[in-house]
């Protein structure tokens, strides 16, 4: 058997499908497309998800790649066994409803043998137990030996994640010899050691699990087959690891030369150069595809492969940066199955240099600090370092908590996560309560400040909406060079036809593209130094600087904020043409969907005035008015009469929009070209919303038509409810505000009825205190409206004196009413004290006058004692 490289076999392999009629399709970019479930594209038939599901048709039934894959659940032992790995490259023939078992078995066998050329005496097959379909195939068709078929259960071959397409597997192992074997008698296949390794997986998708285990065959079933290339680089060139095979030997023998070390002769090196020789795989081509190293999500997981290898480079004792001088030998050793490693390598070598740079400006300093708290722990004699100094070793030295537990295991020692986790938690509500001016991204506004002063952006959007430009700076939480799909980012270019926020008006929305990439940009805000920022998302590919980007500003929302601004300044000149001229514009803001208007006035504007400026504004509208507008200089523009903002600072030159004479303002925005495109203004509130100042809010053209559709949807709604049509709803509504007052009447009258009855005859519970008559009750299920009627009828007939009422409603509510008539009060009793002594035996409190006072309560069962407490306190009040 020739033992074909890694190049040589992924060629093989995709050649092979091809000439059975699938179409090879380009690896999948490692961030996934519309996938939520994950984080980083792991298996090969992660990216096809919507061809298995039916939410998309497939360009071919039957497909072939060669998928980049990462999977990071087991980082933590890369490097110490050499059976692990965070990067590896899935072969896969997919089948969608064509193919199913009788072909995905012969092609692989077919394969594995005649093409690659391996014993055939030395694979065997596995089948999942209960599929006897796939047992024969491998026993009558290929000619299998049935006791070298193996039978496993779900476990081991049944592929299924929750509800949805599932169904049985079948996997091809690879005899290695005893060499590689554990030398137990009863080694076969499922054996845990490395003789029998598992080369090819077949997965029949022909069920649905209905997600109780309820299964159905599936109408279209599928073949998702998965083979490791490096593993069958392993079997194909007979050496121990995927760390042996060539591609990967070359990159492993480059790290021994930087570290002058020599592969297999210390167990702590291997573990080091395993670590390294991985990590800089997933990394090279992570960054390849757009992935920046950050804090957070794929850009964190990027950040920690780098920060891990740098330092295990450090631990071999390789001198200065050395990430990116080994990033050349991935790319060269992969180039042929991913050209765009080739086309990208500057920025991949720039973007490695970037982050080991600044991970060695706090590494020295932060590797002291902690072998200062380890000795501290040693006398101590504890294992654990506290979560504050593991959490001040990430917020001073950028040690994430990872490398700390990773370089404390490495020693006996741990870390207290959680205690970590609320220093965390208390620094960002920290930063929270602090922070004033944010961007899109939640942090604060500072990243800009380290952009290049020298650099700044051309508006050119006053007369067109597409311009193309070349960006200058990327920012996310850092400045960076490129951002990818699902990332929020800046964009600073040269030139843009987007209009930033400012003088009140909504910065423009849009997308801006490029040949790799499209980002939607959701706002647009003015930086330092005259730049200008797009703020937003990228929604596909990558961007990076340097590239030529088509900007497309949003026409619908141009147009519409373009009229809410025009129809301020007839606004601002109405106001004061009807209020008078101390009227001075205070604040603004124009959005696509409406306008607010603050101005300097006394007292709330009349119905009269509001319809006065409505008329003048819209006769402004229906004079259809050119709206032109020149840069000219300040002392010139004054001359023209044109409104200035109170208090703003102007340059020498300024811009002058002049609406027909009849408005005349400075004013940098953007503006309809005549007035007739602002169709009609409508005022919606006026209000004050500070001393001396007013706001309008008002509507135009398209904001007023869904305003009085709103309008109609609730008029018909209230019609609706009220059995009524809408031109009669008036009339509807005045008869039953007038039933309403009649039933609330007779409802009162009951009430009072009922209240008197649950009294009965109370008189006899009067007592005299000091010469005053006083009387107290207690009651059930009467509010407090019928109490204080109840206790006005009660005075009435005890005459003179002083009356506590109570009453329970249900289990926790207590309601308590106190009267005291003129002679009482001469004499000192007060209704107000006296209750607000005795609420708290009801669970409550309450006050009042002299002679009248309530109160509420919580706790029925200390009615009682309230009454028998207030005997005492009216006797000292007396």
């Amino acid at each position: 058997m020739k033992k074909y490289g890694v190049n040589e076999l992924r060629e093989m392999y995709l050649s092979f499908f091809e000439s059975k009629d699938h179409l090879r399709m380009n690896s999948f970019s490692l961030v996934p497309h519309n996938d939520n479930s994950l984080l980083l594209i792991n298996a090969g038939m992660a990216p096809l998800k919507p061809y298995f599901t039916g939410q998309e048709i497939p360009p071919r039934r039957r497909v072939t790649t060669c998928q980049k894959c990462i999977r990071t659940g087991d980082i933590e032992n890369v490097g110490k066994t050499a059976r692990h790995g965070t990067f590896f490259e899935m072969l896969g023939n997919f089948s969608f409803g064509d193919y199913f078992k009788h072909e995905a078995i012969a092609w692989s066998w077919e394969f594995l043998t005649e093409v690659i050329g391996l014993d055939p005496e030395r694979l065997y097959p596995s089948v999942y137990q209960e599929d006897d379909e796939a047992f024969d195939i491998w026993n009558k068709e290929i000619g299998i030996d049935a006791s070298r078929i193996s039978r496993f259960g779900k476990e081991d071959n049944f592929w299924e994640h929750g509800a949805g397409p599932c169904g049985p597997c079948s996997e091809i192992y690879y005899d290695r010899g005893e060499k590689y074997g554990c030398g137990k008698p009863d080694c076969k296949v499922g054996c845990d050691c490395d003789r029998y390794m598992e080369v090819w997986n077949n997965v029949f998708t022909q069920f649905n699990n209905d997600g109780h285990n309820n299964y159905e065959e599936l109408e279209n079933k599928n073949i998702d087959t998965g083979m490791g290339l490096e593993r069958l680089a392993v079997i194909v060139q007979d050496v121990d690891s995927i760390f042996d095979v060539d591609t990967i030997q070359a990159l492993r023998n480059k790290v021994c030369e930087f570290a002058g070390k020599t592969y297999k002769d210390n167990y702590d090196d291997d573990v080091s150069i395993r670590l390294i020789t991985d990590h800089i795989r997933s990394a090279t081509f992570m960054i390849s595809d757009g992935i920046m190293p950050t804090n957070e999500g794929r850009g964190y997981v990027l950040r920690r492969l780098i920060r891990r290898a740098a330092r295990h480079g450090r631990k071999l004792g390789i001198d200065g940066n050395f990430l990116a001088r080994l990033s050349e030998t991935v790319i060269e050793g992969s180039k042929a199955g991913y050209p765009e490693l080739e086309e990208k390598k500057v920025f991949i070598f720039k973007v490695l240099n970037q982050e080991e740079d600044q991970f060695n400006k706090t590494i020295d300093q932060g590797l002291s600090i902690l072998n200062d708290l380890e000795q501290e722990l040693e006398q101590k004699g504890s294992k654990v370092l506290d979560g504050e100094n593991a959490f001040r070793l990430y917020d001073t030295f950028g040690f994430p908590l990872d490398l700390t537990r990773e370089i404390l295991e490495e020693k006996g020692l741990s870390v207290d996560e959680e205690g970590f986790a609320k220093c965390m938690q208390v620094q960002k509500e920290t930063a929270r309560k602090a922070r004033k001016t944010t961007n899109y991204m939640g942090a604060d506004a500072t990243v800009y400040d380290a952009i290049d002063p020298e650099l700044t952006s051309t508006f050119v959007g006053y007369d067109k909406l597409v311009a193309e430009s070349e960006i200058t700076v990327l920012t996310t939480d850092a400045i960076v060079e490129a951002v990818a799909e699902g990332d929020n980012a800046t964009i600073i270019v040269k030139e843009t036809p987007f209009y930033a926020t400012m003088g009140g008006q909504q910065g423009d929305k849009g997308t801006i593209t490029t040949k790799d990439g499209s980002f939607t940009v959701e706002d647009t805000i003015k930086l330092k130094g005259g730049k200008i920022g797009h703020v937003g998302k990228v929604t596909q590919g990558m961007l990076k600087t340097g590239d030529k980007v088509t900007l497309t500003v949003c026409s619908q929302c141009r147009a519409n904020t373009c009229k809410n601004h025009s129809a301020t300044h007839l606004l601002q000149k109405a106001l004061k043409t009807v209020l008078g001229a101390h009227v001075e514009q205070k604040g603004s803001l124009v959005t696509p969907d409406r306008l607010r208007f603050d101005f300097s006035h006394f007292s709330p504007m009349t119905s009269e005035e509001i319809a006065e400026v409505e008329r003048l504004v819209n006769e402004a509208i229906a004079a259809d008015y050119v709206v032109e507008t020149k840069e000219m200089p300040i002392e010139e523009a004054k001359k023209t009469g044109a409104m200035a903002l109170f208090g703003e600072k102007y340059g020498d030159v300024v811009r002058v929009v002049d609406m027909g004479g009849y408005s005349i303002e400075l004013c940098g925005g953007t503006h309809v070209p005549r007035t007739g495109a602002i169709t009609y203004f409508k005022i919606v509130s006026e209000a004050g919303i500070a001393a001396g100042v007013r706001r309008i809010e008002a509507l135009t053209g398209d904001g007023i038509f869904a305003y009085y559709k709103n309008l109609e949807q609730e008029l018909m709604h209230a019609a609706q409810i009220a059995k009524s049509e809408p031109a009669k709803l008036a009339d509807k509504i005045a008869s039953m505000e007038k039933e309403i007052k009649e039933l609330q009447a007779e409802n009162d009258s009951l009430k009072n009825k009922l209240a008197g009855e649950a009294l009965g005859d109370v008189m006899d519970n009067v007592v005299e205190v000091k010469g005053v008559r006083f009387l107290t009750a207690k009651m059930k299920d009467v509010d407090m409206n019928a109490l204080r009627n109840l206790g006005d009828q009660l005075k009435e007939q005890l005459g003179e004196g002083v009356i506590l009422l109570a009453s329970s409603q249900g289990a926790d509510k207590v309601s308590l009413v106190a009267m005291a008539t003129e002679e009482a009060m001469k004499k000192g009793a007060h209704a107000g004290n006296l209750i607000k002594a005795v609420a708290a035996k009801v669970g409550g409190g309450g006050g009042g006058r002299p002679n009248m006072a309530q109160a509420g309560g919580k706790n029925p069962q200390g009615i009682d004692d309230a009454l028998k407490e207030a005997v005492a306190v009216l006797e000292g009040q007396l």
